[in-house]
């Protein structure tokens, strides 16, 4: 595939994206204050408490998506439209016995529900419609949906985003005016099984016109299961990773409704809320790049694969710089404005969220680079991983609460992420010094915490009140981002090759 081709597509994937992500944004922090006044705070916390369950039983899918991404590449790339339908009829198979799995296990874990819902607000009525329902919308995914696979191998995730996006839109609104005249915790929920549905059936109609010759068998899938053996290990790797991930990502609201109470779940959740429509902006924005990356390493160009990594690199140090200093300066004026004072945590907890964040934000160009290898075999990092933030956030959610859990994500975080991965990545993959590595990380830290530091001291003397309306902290916010990005650039653009390789090939349109 030409390079031109492969960054063309990443930018429509990316321009897509942006397009749903700015939409939902704005509908997904109204919908949340229409939630919370009218279904409750503690049923908010039951839906993401259910949610992080059913995360358990998801991870069943052991990696098997991001395996028949991999090797979908080069078939791709060759066109051999034959090898992809066994491909694709293999996946089929396999999701199959996965989805199988999954409702045995929700069925075992639904007898559970009593004993982990104790004297609840909620009869048992709604928490087990509620548990069925997204289980449902679950499995559609192992028996319907994976086709999708495809789409995103190809670099045409846009279709994906497009549909599944705008089903979404309309089931939020739908969700507002149904909770809005009528409080009903069954419509409610209801909606979002129709929204699985729903989107089943266009997807495949539009998988479908996109690759007419598609023709994958769930049948003929258990005979071709032997022949593509790296399927499978490349699974096995990369469950461990995604256990890792997981838990990492998914068992702290868990740990707060254990350690805290279901409340905090909901509290701690008007944050996450804001720090996950973030990431989704970032990946949106970058992670269109994935595939693009996996056919640039394909072509063995070493200079031109190191030039792109530190281009990655400094646009996430950039972004993750603005978003770091917006957060600080801004999230706590933000949530008073759209649900209230009483919603606002301690500022301490606010450090470690942002610390936590960065940390995410900044990782995903040594992600992209380590998969576009195929790197999966460092199965002991989240092993270990998974050993160190739950011991950690085990011990200091029990002695601190809230802080103590969030210090167990930062702290594995740092030694496997921040440390090992891109000496793995430098070792195995790009084989040069990780010395390299570690002194343009640290320029780039420097070089985005000096205007930081610079433009937190300006501003605290200043006379800026964004707690007092919304437009007086979109003025406020318009301002500090304006400021700190303006005066970040241009530092990473004097001091950094891959700001002025990306701003070159921007300018001068180099696609």
């Amino acid at each position: 595939m030409p390079y031109e081709s492969r960054l063309k597509k990443s930018l429509l994937n990316a321009r897509v994206n942006l397009i749903f992500y700015f939409l939902s944004l704005a509908l997904s922090f109204f919908s949340r204050k229409i939630f919370l006044d009218t279904l409750g705070a503690d049923f908010m916390g039951l839906i993401g408490t259910l949610n992080n369950l059913l995360g358990f039983l998801n991870l069943a899918e052991l990696g098997i998506g991001t395996a028949i991404g991999y090797v979908l590449y080069k078939p791709l790339y060759e066109h051999d439209e034959n090898k992809i339908n066994e491909i694709i009829s293999v996946f089929g198979f396999i999701y199959r016995r996965i989805g199988f799995i999954i409702l045995s296990a929700g069925c075992i874990l639904a007898c559970f529900l009593p004993l982990i819902f104790p004297n609840n607000v909620f009869n048992l009525g709604i928490i087990y419609f509620a548990f069925f329902s997204y289980l449902t919308s679950s499995l559609i995914g192992y028996f319907a949906n994976y086709k999708q696979t495809l789409l995103g191998a190809d670099q045409k995730n846009y279709v994906v985003t497009a549909y599944f996006q705008s089903a979404i839109l309309v089931k939020t609104l739908l969700q507002m005016g149904l909770v809005y005249y009528t409080g009903n915790y069954y419509l409610w929920i209801s909606l979002e099984l129709l929204l699985g549905i729903t989107f089943s059936i266009i997807l495949n109609w539009k998988v479908k016109q996109v690759y007419p010759w598609l023709k994958s068998e769930v049948k003929l899938g258990k005979q071709l299961f032997k022949k593509y053996p790296e399927v499978i290990r490349y699974t096995k790797q990369l469950f461990v990773h995604k256990l890792g991930s997981f838990v990492q990502f998914q068992t702290t609201p868990l740990l707060v409704y254990a350690f805290v109470s279901l409340k905090t779940v909901a509290y701690y959740g008007n944050y996450t809320l804001i720090i996950d429509k973030i990431s989704l902006f970032i990946n949106n924005l970058l992670g269109s790049t994935n595939a693009g990356v996996g056919n640039l390493i394909a072509e063995g160009n070493t200079k031109r694969i190191q030039q792109v990594f530190w281009e990655l690199m400094g646009i996430r140090f950039l972004i993750a710089g603005m978003i770091s200093f917006a957060l600080l300066q801004l999230t706590g004026s933000f949530i008073s404005l759209w649900l209230g004072s009483e919603y606002v945590m301690p500022q301490h907890i606010l450090y470690l969220i942002i610390i936590n964040s960065f940390i995410s934000y900044t990782r995903g160009a040594t992600d992209q680079f380590i998969y576009g290898y195929g790197l999966f075999q460092d199965t002991w990092a989240p092993i270990a991983e998974v050993c160190i933030n739950l011991i950690v956030a085990i011990v200091g959610g029990h002695f601190w609460g809230l802080p103590g859990i969030l210090m167990g994500n930062i702290t594995s975080l740092f030694l496997i992420i921040v440390i090992w991965k891109p000496y793995f990545l430098y070792s195995r993959g790009f084989k040069r010094s990780i010395f390299h590595y570690w002194v343009g990380y640290i320029k780039h830290l420097l070089i985005i915490l000096l205007p930081a530091v610079a433009c937190y001291y300006l501003l605290s003397s200043s006379s800026f009140t964004p707690e007092k309306s919304f437009m007086h902290w979109m003025r406020y916010g318009a301002i500090i981002v304006s400021v700190y990005g303006a005066s970040t650039y241009l530092l990473l653009y004097l001091l950094t090759p891959g700001i002025r390789a990306f701003t070159y090939r921007i300018t001068k349109k180099k696609y």
